[in-house]
């Protein structure tokens, strides 16, 4: 086993805490759809999320489900058992994770997969809990297999082994950590393997939000923000937020800025039509990149089958952007289908566009 005992003092002597390890913006900023949590929008993020159940919108299901767990543990005097929140990103994993801490009234101690680069940096984290806090690692999938390995006595025996020495006269001990609970977030839960998975005691995934919860979140946001939003004006952000509660707290601040800019301040429908409308954003949550990538399918391949390489080239992506981040809304709405011959767009996508399956003539 490896000697983490410099590396815990290194990481106690800093006084630091590891940092969380965000998407780096492109050289044209981050979309405004993109449900990616940029660095500059840290402080804005945490000041809109909620604090306790009652405040959090949607997920009904999951937070009764919490809601048994913590008030069964709280009555025990116990911790909650450890908890792995799936699902894309922008759903509200790390605001749950915050929230089993507020409702417990315990310590939260935030960080990342990416972020634990050494065993020692997880050490000195979890020798520094107290008794009953939540420690919440994000992108979970993503910590280093030695890290992980730390991380299996201490979720199950609350025990952390520690090497002294080296080489012929090393020798283990094992630590006493207090009780804690460890939450994972994570977009990839196929990553994770087996022995971290079962470790976990409830394992709940994350759905996108209907229109009606997003209004609600809008309505939340706005009173927040003390920008003034009638029922209309929330649905249509609602309906362009692609089901995730990130993305509709980006929208209205764009709309809030077009709405204080060119009109009186008060988010309308009309307002919020037309604010949507000046940064890209389509009635269906389509940005610029989103109808670029579909219009290069019907009109440059007729439709396709195209392969992935040859469509990043067209809309002058990286595949991996194209795969990952602009796909996904895609396939989820049916405009678009992945095959084993490449991309083909689907009766949906002419219809969105507006042209026929030859791709020339507009639909009456």
């Amino acid at each position: 086993m490896r000697d983490v005992t410099g590396d815990i003092e290194a990481a106690r002597g800093t006084g630091d805490e590891p940092s969380i390890v965000g998407p780096q913006p492109t050289e044209d900023g981050p979309r405004v759809v993109d449900a990616a949590l940029p660095d500059e929008e840290r402080e804005f993020d945490a000041a809109l999320r909620p604090r306790s159940l009652d405040e959090f919108v949607g997920q009904e299901r999951i937070k009764e489900q919490l809601a048994l767990l913590i008030d069964g543990a709280r009555a025990r005097g116990e911790t909650v058992d450890h908890l792995l929140f799936s699902g894309p990103p922008g759903l509200g994993k790390t605001t749950l994770g915050g929230i089993v801490a507020n409702e417990l009234g315990v310590g939260f101690q935030p960080t990342s997969g990416p972020a634990l680069d050494r065993p020692g940096d997880l050490a000195a984290i979890l020798t520094n809990l107290q008794e009953g806090d939540v420690l919440f690692v994000d992108e979970i999938h993503r910590m280093p297999r030695p890290v992980e390995e730390v991380l299996y006595p201490a979720l199950e025996d609350f025990k952390l082994d520690v090497v002294l020495g080296k080489g012929p006269s090393a020798r283990s001990i094992r630590l006493d950590l207090p009780r804690f609970t460890l939450v994972g977030a994570t977009t990839r839960p196929g990553r994770i393997t087996l022995p971290l998975r079962e470790r976990f005691g409830f394992s709940p995934r994350l759905d996108y939000y209907s229109v009606e919860d997003l209004g609600a979140i809008v309505h939340r946001s706005a009173g927040i923000l003390q920008v003034a939003v009638d029922a209309e004006g929330a649905d249509e952000i609602a309906r362009r937020s692609r089901g995730t509660p990130r993305v509709a707290n980006r929208l209205l601040r764009r709309v809030r800025d077009f709405a204080q800019v060119r009109h009186d301040g008060t988010i309308g429908g009309a307002v919020a039509r037309a604010g949507l409308e000046l940064f890209e954003v389509d009635e269906e949550g389509l940005d610029k990149l989103d109808l670029s990538l579909l219009s290069s399918i019907v009109n440059k391949f007729g439709g396709g089958p195209v392969g992935l390489s040859t469509l990043a080239a067209a809309v002058g992506e990286e595949t991996d952007t194209v795969e990952d981040v602009v796909e996904p809304y895609l396939l989820q709405l049916g405009l678009l289908q992945r095959t084993p011959r490449g991309r083909i767009a689907t009766q949906r996508a002419y219809r969105h566009l507006g042209v026929t399956p030859e791709g020339v003539l507009p639909l009456p």
